[in-house]
């Protein structure tokens, strides 16, 4: 869509020519399914375990440790599910600011009786309390702590390998969800004591509906999805083979890129909070935005002002896409559950902006312009 600004990269965000270049001849070519033993699945399949090994090389994992799935939403409900189904967990601890594919699930689980939901106390810049995340691991047994690597919303990032440990010493299991962060940071998995990860491609410049779940080796667990021996019978499904390829190009693509592409955002981000700061009387940022923070996010919360509840329906007819928070509640009528966390109450106009490596300064430029023009 040309003459757009596009900010809304923690929805999504746009595909890598590089990551289409790769996907074309799969979808063209190698059509074959991969449990197909003749010479169009195998070739398919080899295809896919190649995929499989570039991912867990750049994770510092084994091959045999990632399973690809539809996205991050899938391999959270695997991971929370089959704990509770099968590793006997009976306590699950997480945090009210989590993605709605933890937090839903997780009182899912908990309205049915099948363990219960401990959800710890968020401090007043957005970060979840460590001290009471190590008071319930010291009271409860068979626990699994659900924490979100970087918050969806307003950008917060946890300590992960603190938290891991923290698991360790109370023989807790740790999933992460890490759909905001994979391809953005680097993870090695062979020295951070996390049981379960998901990722999903489309965050970091790969195809949608495709991601993956991290199960470290040992954590014997049955598949969410039944009917077929696919992923080592653990995710019943004909695989989606050029998805996997794109995902597998696209990580491996962020990894090449990583300095430049985190030190070009960071800039932008920064950009925008010195620009909205200097030009809008009033500005304030959810969350730790200048402190322990994901650098392609920034959560901006607006002063009060006739145009706040038409904020974002004014901005997309200015052609700036951003959002109110996370794109899976865009169909919600009651608000962001993040920010009402936050900000109990509040009568400010919250959007998040999220950057990618496809934007520019004058993305920045423009669009403090024509917010100024209502706010300043």
């Amino acid at each position: 869509m040309e003459n757009r600004i596009y900010l809304d990269n923690a929805a999504t965000s746009p595909l890598d020519p590089e990551v289409m270049e790769a996907m074309i001849p799969v979808m063209r070519d190698y059509y074959g399914n991969p449990s197909s033993t003749h010479a169009h699945g195998r070739k398919a399949k080899g295809m896919m375990e190649e995929a499989r090994g570039t991912v867990a090389k750049l994770l510092g994992c084994s091959p045999a440790e990632i399973f690809f799935t539809s996205g991050g939403t899938e391999a959270d409900n695997l991971a929370l599910r089959s704990a509770v189904k099968d590793l006997g967990v009976k306590n699950i601890i997480s945090s009210p600011i989590e993605h709605h594919a933890v937090l839903h699930t997780a009182e899912e689980l908990a309205h049915k009786g099948m363990a219960e939901l401990h959800l710890l106390p968020i401090l007043p810049n957005g970060h979840v309390d460590m001290q009471a995340l190590e008071q319930l691991l010291q009271t409860h047994q068979n626990c699994m702590v659900s924490l979100m690597h970087a918050n969806n919303e307003v950008g917060n990032l946890l300590d992960m390998q603190r938290v891991a440990e923290l698991c360790q010493q109370h023989q807790a299991y740790f999933h992460c969800d890490t759909v905001q962060t994979m391809g953005h940071y680097r993870f090695n998995l062979s020295e951070l004591p996390v049981d379960f990860l998901a990722g999903a491609a489309h965050k970091f410049n790969g195809p949608k509906g495709v991601g993956f779940a991290f199960i470290r080796k040992g954590r014997k667990i049955s598949p969410l999805i039944t009917g077929g021996a696919q992923e080592r019978e653990l995710r019943g499904g004909t695989e989606n083979i050029y998805g996997i390829i794109g995902l597998a190009k696209a990580l491996e693509i962020s990894y090449r890129d990583i300095d430049a592409k985190s030190a070009k955002i960071s800039a932008l981000k920064s950009l925008m909070m010195e620009k909205l700061k200097a030009e809008i009387p009033g500005i304030e940022f959810n969350g730790d935005a200048e402190g322990e923070s994901l650098y392609t996010v920034l959560s901006v919360s607006f002063p009060p002002n006739p145009v706040g509840p038409m904020l974002l329906f004014n901005l997309d007819l200015a052609g700036i896409s951003a959002s109110g928070g996370s794109a899976c509640s865009s169909g919600s009528t009651a608000g962001s559950h993040v920010i009402q966390c936050l900000r109990p109450g509040t009568d400010r106009t919250t959007v998040r902006f999220s950057f990618g490596k496809f934007n520019t300064e004058e993305d920045i430029l423009s669009t403090v312009a024509k917010l100024k023009e209502w706010y300043a």
